[in-house]
């Protein structure tokens, strides 16, 4: 059983599966299946001949629906009498209360690939992997410390190509955008380096998930990019990429100058950009260093973690309205950085209610992060 939205499906391919939903009087074996969404409490267990649910909740629903959608067998599956899940399934079975539920038999059958699916979405378009490491990092965000969210995600953009843009600043920020982002009801891809792509075990989940590849100072990086925008053209689900390109060194931690790549994606893939602006996240864990030569460079890493888990600092996100982009083309001259600077100004606007308390520098003092640069975007003090 897989958690984190996984689902047992042994045997789900299998032959036969008793596709003759006609088939009458009871299995030569129990049928068993175990179904676990993150958003509930226990583990679902679909027993023979009905679905008990401790918990029925659109969580659920949600779950066995894409199942349907991705025209998945789930079961029968033929399990030996003997079983240890064949027998945790007669034991449940027989702990059916009044108070649980009760469906009629359910089988998600292969259905024509001309026929429309029920529904669409995030969901559907969301690989199972990603949708797992999802789940993992909201837990690993709530053992950390408290998110605020505000804002939301504008509903007519759901399920089209969208840029989201956001501020960088620490290296435990991309946890708590990813957890932000399934707060307002999407889980978005990145665009990562070479180097997170083809690291051992990580580079692997990290390629299942359809995270956009992105090659630093490779020759190719035209090319790279027109494959991007491609891929942004058709995607259903955001792409969430930070323009500064690392985390800002500017001593205040306010956004850096950054580059116009995601200024020129949205411009030539003529897709809408959403902005969020984030604080907090730098307190969760060290900047660190580059390159890691041994122990001694993660001992630092670990301490202010651990610190972060007793002190439970609080993660503000707040997602911003799309970026007016108009009268701005991918074929004129100077309008991406344009477009560039619209998108900087409207994450740090939306950024400085986050920092009211911490206008000139953060309270939190990390001595590994460099400040050596500046940003063009801080706000100035008010003239006198």
């Amino acid at each position: 059983m897989l958690g984190g939205g996984g689902v047992l499906r042994a045997g789900a391919r299998r032959a036969g599966a008793r596709e003759a939903a006609g088939l009458r009087g009871p299995p030569p074996a129990p049928l068993a299946f175990a179904l676990f969404a993150p958003e509930l409490r226990a583990p679902t267990l679909l027993a023979p001949g009905f679905l008990a649910l401790e918990f029925l909740e659109p969580a659920l629903l949600d779950v066995v629906d894409r199942l349907a959608i991705d025209h998945t067998v789930v079961g029968p599956t033929l399990l030996p009498q003997g079983s240890l899940l064949s027998q945790r399934a007669r034991d449940l079975a027989c702990r059916v209360t009044p108070g649980h539920v009760m469906l009629s038999p359910m089988v998600a059958l292969r259905s024509d690939a001309d026929e429309p699916t029920r529904r669409g979405g995030p969901v559907a378009d969301t690989p199972l992997v990603w949708r797992v490491m999802n789940a993992i990092d909201r837990a690993l965000v709530r053992s950390v410390g408290r998110i605020e969210v505000t804002g939301s995600f504008p509903e007519d953009l759901r399920g089209k190509p969208v840029l989201v843009a956001a501020n960088h600043i620490g290296m435990f920020d991309p946890f708590v955008l990813m957890a932000a982002c399934h707060r307002v009801g999407f889980l978005p891809r990145f665009m990562l380096t070479a180097g997170l792509l083809d690291a051992p075990v990580l580079g692997y989940f990290l390629r299942k998930s359809g995270h956009l590849r992105v090659d630093r100072g490779k020759s190719n990086i035209v090319e790279a990019f027109d494959r991007a925008t491609d891929a942004l053209k058709t995607a259903r689900v955001p792409l969430l990429l930070y323009p500064e390109g690392r985390v800002s060194r500017e001593p205040g931690l306010w956004p850096e100058r950054g580059k116009t790549g995601a200024a020129r994606m949205a411009l030539h893939g003529n897709v809408p950009v959403v902005t969020i602006s984030q604080w907090g996240a730098h307190e969760a864990v060290y900047w660190g260093t580059e390159t890691v030569t041994g122990w001694r460079d993660v001992v630092p890493l670990v301490v202010s973690f651990l610190r972060a888990v007793r002190d439970r600092p609080v993660f503000r996100v707040h997602f911003g309205g799309p970026v007016d982009l108009s009268g701005l083309s991918g074929d004129k001259p100077g309008d991406a950085m344009r477009a560039h600077t619209r998108i900087m100004r409207q994450i740090t606007e939306d950024l400085i209610p986050l920092r009211a308390d911490e206008p000139d520098a953060p309270r939190f003092h990390d001595p590994t992060r460099p400040c050596d640069a500046k940003s063009p975007w801080r706000p100035r003090p008010d003239a006198p």
